[in-house]
């Protein structure tokens, strides 16, 4: 089996669960080899799944993971799967860049709202009578 990996050398390796790449065997990302009942892995199969990691790390859903998969062909050099996975890069980036905007900007409504709750909070402490002082005072 030289070369070659079990489920759970790559599970380990690649720190994910056997029930992941078990996953994207049955959504068509990898394709094992069968020994009777055991799973054999290539090393292509090995590199698909760390596209399949990576493309999950940056955020392309599975159907544009599979797409760069598609697309792979290491004796051409890959660079219409590199030029492809660029474009999706600069689009996530965009889109992050819009979140982070949105997100900035929601963290500064939460500062005002937190802000004014603290203001109410001690205008209402300050504007409270003393209880226990004005009870005294309506004592004979």
């Amino acid at each position: 089996m030289s070369g070659n990996y079990r489920i759970s050398q790559l599970a380990r390796e690649l720190k994910v669960t056997t029930r992941t790449i078990r996953f994207y065997e049955e959504q068509g990302l990898l394709t094992p080899a069968r020994r009777g009942l055991e799973r054999v892995y290539a090393p292509r199969d090995r590199t698909v799944l760390k596209l399949i990691l990576r493309g999950k790390r940056i955020g392309l859903s599975l159907a544009e993971c599979k797409e760069l998969i598609d697309m792979y062909a290491p004796s051409g050099g890959n660079h219409r799967q590199l030029g492809h996975l660029q474009e999706k890069i600069a689009g996530r980036r965009q889109q992050l860049e819009r979140q982070l905007l949105d997100i900035q900007q929601m963290l500064r409504e939460l500062d005002k709202a937190e802000q004014h709750c603290r203001d109410t909070l001690v205008a209402a402490r300050d504007d409270t009578p003393n209880i226990d002082n004005d009870n005294r005072r309506l004592e004979p």
